[in-house]
């Protein structure tokens, strides 16, 4: 076997785990901000918490251990848009609660039934090939040119610095996780912010480890769904002429996880739009989130988890921006009394 199948094959693995237990558990960052603005217990963005200190942790060991170069990821650029990225984020965060979860929800729920979260991936995928090589494409980089920005002191050192960071924020990311409050549920939860967070530790190990090759190296990635799920929605139009990539395999593991999980729980059930009104506004969501994740390079987990978890500024001022869409949106009555997707 091939490094290259073999990074294919470990995505898939990856997919299948990270859908099973999306299934089981719900992990979604905007449940988890609905939740807690609501008032309740808000165990969803204790579990998100939780991934989030694993998959620091987990990254910055496999960084020290030099079994990644986190300096080949995206995440790390020495340059940046100061005005797509933070937009970028706001809209997709405005998306996503629109769309009632992101996009790892929508497949996630697609792999039970869903069927609203298949019209709300396939605005997402087009939305983001329109904007990242599409019509919108030329302007996105005229734009990214213009407001290009090189901040010389947002760094972390490698070495005992890049360690010594890492630990901190991680301890208050437990420290906020692990409350004292029992709840069988709250268990579930955490439980399935374990399992993400070791996913996206996986996911450096095996495109940056497995993946390594000086001739043909697999691109230096872990979980993100923007782009991969326009690849998705590409490559089965044209798979004749594209080749096969983790982050598509990832996306078809999602959907296959909580297809499996859903029939053995016996939770597989087809549902739709409740009216035309619903409609539009799910899409809505899908086209914000294809598009600002395009701006901003990720979604609530490539820049929530998994552009965190290599400690860079840019992905910081991301998923804030992304926190502070949702916020946005929620203020929106109607949004407040949505219910939760399943």
């Amino acid at each position: 076997m091939s490094h290259l199948e073999l990074v294919l094959w470990m995505g898939l693995a990856s997919g299948l785990v990270f859908g099973a237990s999306g299934q089981i558990t719900g992990f979604c960052l905007q449940r988890g901000l609905k939740e807690y603005w609501s008032g309740h217990d808000g165990y969803k963005l204790h579990a998100f918490a939780m991934a989030l200190a694993i998959a620091l942790l987990g990254t910055q060991v496999l960084v020290s251990a030099g079994w990644v170069d986190l300096g080949k990821s995206l995440y790390l650029m020495p340059t940046y848009s100061w005005l797509l990225m933070p937009v970028g984020g706001l809209m997709f965060g405005y998306g996503m609660a629109l769309a009632n979860g992101c996009g790892a929800r929508a497949l996630v729920l697609l792999g039970q039934g869903n069927l609203r979260s298949l019209v709300v991936l396939l605005c997402l995928g087009i939305a983001a090939y329109m904007t990242l090589t599409g019509i919108l494409g030329p302007l996105r980089v005229a734009l990214s040119e213009q407001t290009a920005f090189s901040p010389p002191l947002l760094t972390v050192p490698d070495g005992w610095p890049r360690i010594v960071v890492a630990c901190v924020a991680a301890a208050a990311l437990l420290l906020f996780a692990l409350r004292p409050r029992r709840s069988k549920r709250r268990s579930i939860d955490l439980a399935g912010g374990v399992v993400v967070g070791l996913l996206v530790v996986a996911g450096w190990f095996i495109t940056g480890t497995l993946g390594a090759d000086d001739f043909d190296p697999v691109p230096v990635m872990s979980l993100t769904f923007v782009a991969p799920i326009g690849d998705t929605i590409q490559y089965t139009m044209i798979a004749t002429g594209m080749s096969l990539r983790f982050g598509i395999a990832v996306v078809a593991g999602v959907i296959g996880g909580a297809f499996l999980s859903a029939l053995l729980r016996r939770q597989g059930r087809l549902e739709g739009f409740e009216s035309p009104r619903q409609m539009l506004r799910y899409m809505a969501g899908g086209i914000l989130m294809g598009t600002g994740g395009a701006l901003a390079f990720g979604c609530s987990i490539g820049q929530g988890l998994t552009g965190l978890s290599t400690l860079s500024w840019s992905s910081l001022m991301v998923a804030s921006s992304i926190v502070a869409g949702a916020r946005l949106a929620w203020k929106r009555p109607a949004l407040q009394s949505a219910p939760e997707a399943a």
